[in-house]
């Protein structure tokens, strides 16, 4: 059999395309650039809020759709069209909310450029702080609310993800547990410390599957790339699904190929050996 001529690369953000400093590095940079100049698709794929994700496309000069919010939301910016959403329901949200009440935790809700939230901690600190360094169009709202019943119509009819931090792992699987027996939610996490709430429909591999459609590409002719367990769908639909070499264990098992750590260039490598060698 000859080799695979692929068509869509697929990458993964934290600890997988960017480095310890959120930066991408120069030789996944040139990899990147050099499989877009071959006609290859390249797509980031992040459970991060969607404006979040542009920014670093931008960096990379990826016009292609963006996949944010773990799947459920796909946008293309320079189109200014949203190619598919899903949102999480409403009933969801009310028990996500009720949980990390209960729990004595604060909920993150995600909207395409907004997080929503009754206080200043974790995801919503860590993103305050980026604001600091970023152009008025490049930063996330962070809207504080005294209490998510202040929510407006509008604003509960576009929400993607909920999120919760948490150092006490029992906390987390208990609302992990409880969520799912909505039987409304897919949950999943990016770091060790979280979960990520999304409608069940959503994950990216789905959303993977979804642009392979509109683009006509097999999915044998898709890398995809990442380090957690939200990745582990798409690693699975992926012809070539590859883990990070600093990824959860979980993923790799799920791996046809295991790369490098995420601060010895493991994207531009797997680039480089499967695309551009």
């Amino acid at each position: 059999m000859g080799k695979v001529q692929y068509k869509m690369v697929v990458t993964d953000m934290d600890y997988t395309l960017l480095n310890k400093e959120k930066n991408i590095s120069e030789r996944n940079k040139r990899a990147l650039k050099a499989a877009m100049d071959k006609g290859i698709l390249v797509v980031v794929a992040t459970g991060r809020i969607y404006t979040s994700a542009l920014y670093y496309a931008k960096l990379l000069g990826i016009s292609t759709p963006i996949i944010a919010s773990n799947g459920a939301i796909i946008r293309e910016e320079h189109t200014d069209r949203t190619l598919h959403q899903c949102l999480l329901q409403r009933e969801a949200i009310q028990e996500m909310i009720r949980l990390t009440r209960e729990q004595g935790l604060f909920c993150h809700l995600f909207s395409k450029d907004t997080i929503y939230t009754e206080k200043i901690t974790n995801v919503s600190y860590r993103y305050t702080e980026w604001n600091k360094y970023m152009a008025v169009e490049d930063q996330v709202k962070i809207k504080l609310l005294e209490s998510f019943e202040d929510l407006s119509e509008a604003e509960k009819n576009e929400i993607f993800k909920a999120v919760v931090v948490d150092n006490d792992n029992s906390k987390l699987q208990y609302i992990r547990q409880e969520i799912l027996k909505t039987g409304l939610v897919t949950v999943s996490r990016s770091l060790a410390d979280n979960i990520e709430v999304m409608n069940k429909e959503v994950s990216k591999g789905n959303a993977v599957a979804k642009l392979a459609e509109m683009y006509n590409i097999n999915r044998a002719e898709i890398i995809t790339i990442g380090d957690n367990e939200n990745d582990i769908s798409m690693i699975e639909y992926a012809g070539l699904g590859v883990a990070m070499g600093n990824g959860d264990q979980c993923l790799k098992e799920k791996a046809d190929y295991i790369t490098a750590d995420y601060m010895e260039d493991g994207v531009g490598l797997v680039i480089e050996k499967f695309i551009l060698d």
